[in-house]
């Protein structure tokens, strides 16, 4: 419970909390000036997905799928993303809120004549029957990495990054593809070879490959799943609450907060605070200990937070 929620009854603190649920966020507006954007479908327990779209091909990868083919498909029109230009669906690990959507969607997009490959580590494909199903059933061509790998998909470079967490595997991501020419105005001349995104949820610690793949990025997705002492004192059974706070649990907001701190650079544009929990945080409190650092260091990276319910893009 939050101080200024001492007092309050449960009902009143839900609403309180429903009510701040829902910050600004960043849109895409005018032309663009950089390669990449992550349009955030889904985050949270509930159900993941996020679309990479690289403006300059046009292309676009989807890491996860855990939402149902209503959402995803009215996100993606939302976006202004055509899911037709996927060129490949990338799997983190085998929990069901990143797996459970790949049937139907994948269905949805074999009507419109679209068939996506699906790229995972073997051991997440055996372990996950939403995985290993449309594999089996021909639904998706099953591509499989490793940590270490690289992948070249609509026109970027994706490095595969081992993370932390109690599944069979998973994984992050850094994403680069040729940025626009001028995108960037630099003493080293008018151009940046190249723009990066770095993605990192469902990790209960940054492992040093994380750490080393999310440097440079000027898009950063990282978890910030629970405030501590919220997680302390809230409803879950002290087992789940001894496994969301492990090393193989879910990166806290202090931690996603000392992160970033290592993180900084002149080039860093985006913040977005992914899979935040409904339960053991709020939408707002990853915003404020983000938003607190990068004034504490005068930086001008802007913070999104990602919702369960509702579209983010970042440009």
């Amino acid at each position: 419970m939050l101080p200024e929620e001492v007092g309050l009854s449960s009902d009143r603190v839900q609403e309180a909390r429903k009510a701040d649920a829902l910050p600004e966020m960043n849109e895409p507006q005018g032309p663009a000036r950089h390669a990449l954007r992550l349009h955030v479908l889904a985050s949270g327990s509930g159900g993941n997905a996020a679309v990479v779209e690289n403006v300059a091909t046009g292309r676009g990868i989807l890491i996860d799928c855990g939402i149902c083919k209503r959402d995803f498909f009215a996100r993606c029109q939302e976006a202004g993303f055509d899911p037709a230009s996927l060129d490949g669906i990338l799997i983190t690990h085998d929990h069901s809120d990143h797996t459970k959507g790949l049937g139907v969607v994948l269905r949805g997009l074999a009507r419109l004549g679209v068939h996506v490959p699906l790229y995972t580590a073997p051991a997440v494909r055996d372990a996950s029957k939403p995985v290993s199903g449309v594999v089996q059933t021909g639904l998706a061509e099953f591509v499989p990495f490793a940590a270490g790998s690289a992948l070249s998909l609509a026109g970027c470079q994706v490095h595969v990054l081992r993370s932390s967490h109690d599944v069979a595997a998973s994984f992050g991501f850094r994403v680069e593809a040729p940025d626009l020419p001028g995108a960037s105005e630099g003493a080293d001349g008018p151009f940046v070879p190249m723009d990066v995104l770095g993605y990192l949820t469902d990790s209960g610690v940054v492992t040093p490959e994380c750490h080393e793949g999310l440097g440079g990025a000027r898009i950063l997705a990282l978890e910030s799943n629970h405030d501590p002492h919220m997680l302390k004192v809230g409803p879950y059974p002290y087992h789940i609450k001894q496994r969301v706070a492990s090393d193989v649990g879910h990166l806290s907001n202090g931690q996603a907060r000392q992160e970033l701190e290592s993180l900084l650079h002149d080039g860093l544009e985006q913040v977005v605070a992914m899979h935040v929990s409904r339960n053991n945080n709020t939408y707002r409190l990853p915003l404020q200990v983000q938003r607190s650092l990068l004034q504490e260091q005068c930086h001008g990276a802007q913070v999104s937070v990602a919702y369960q319910d509702r579209l983010v893009s970042v440009v």
